[in-house]
């Protein structure tokens, strides 16, 4: 069975996970080919925007802990240095922006991974569970950098140490997740805001992304240098004359990308 379902829908590509069977857990083959996914995605051109979803009733339950006990599997550090830690690099590399799809419970791995992404978007019937404490081990997937940044150094500690469960309700009003929608309609409404970014300025997105990057580690006076140098390069662009001639002549703009 495909680990990673990949459809394509003009500019944008929609990633599942695939594993629904096992909730989507990651094993080996599915950490691979999504970080594949994402490679294809940040060098084709025509690709402008990303969505990664889960099939079946979950978006992922996190590590596949069958692999993970294993003997003759992938050992903690494997795991980490060859199947996470560069999911987490390619989605915040990615020059083009990333929307995660949350259609059901995302614990461990798979709720970190959700948090990675630019935008994050959940169903009514999204959950998240920071599940690590009750195995004896610490949030990875990049969990403990930015579920910080999302809802509060206080609140991602409780939520660590506790492993309590995460509601879609409450997760929006902690300002973990963007917007929430009913089940029924959530497909049309991660398509239609993935379809959105599609057809924006691509490049100047990519500089927003990159610039919220580097306010991570740096100071004011860092970051209104970092603004600077982005500004400059985004002002160099065919979208942003496109956007000013638009603005000027009061008609929609056609972005291209670049």
């Amino acid at each position: 069975m495909n680990t990673l379902e990949i459809k394509r829908e003009g500019p944008c590509v929609f990633l599942y996970l695939n594993r629904p069977e096992v909730f989507n857990s990651f094993n080996r083959e599915m950490s691979l080919a999504l970080q594949s996914a994402l490679d294809d995605c940040a060098t084709d051109d025509s690709v402008r925007a990303v969505c990664i979803s889960g099939n079946g009733k979950a978006f992922s339950a996190g590590q596949d802990l069958k692999e993970a006990t294993d003997p003759q599997g992938p050992e903690i550090r494997t795991i980490l240095d060859e199947h996470y830690n560069p999911i987490v690099r390619k989605i915040r590399q990615m020059p083009k922006p990333v929307l995660a799809a949350v259609n059901g419970v995302a614990a461990g791995a798979g709720a970190n991974l959700a948090f990675a992404c630019d935008i994050i978007l959940a169903s009514e019937m999204a959950s998240f569970i920071q599940a690590f404490g009750k195995i004896g081990l610490i949030p990875d997937c990049s969990g403990t950098f930015m579920l910080p940044r999302l809802i509060g150094w206080g609140r991602a500690s409780a939520l660590m140490m506790t492993g309590d469960k995460v509601s879609a309700q409450e997760a929006l009003g902690m300002g973990m997740v963007y917007k929430i929608y009913p089940a029924e309609q959530f497909e049309e409404e991660y398509k239609k805001l993935t379809h959105t970014l599609s057809i924006m300025p691509t490049r100047a997105l990519a500089l927003t992304k990159f610039a919220l990057n580097e306010s991570f580690h740096h100071s004011l006076e860092q970051q209104l240098e970092c603004e600077l140098k982005y500004q400059i390069e985004a002002g160099a662009t065919h979208d942003f004359r496109e956007g000013i001639n638009a603005f000027l002549e009061k008609r929609k703009p056609e972005f291209k990308g670049n």
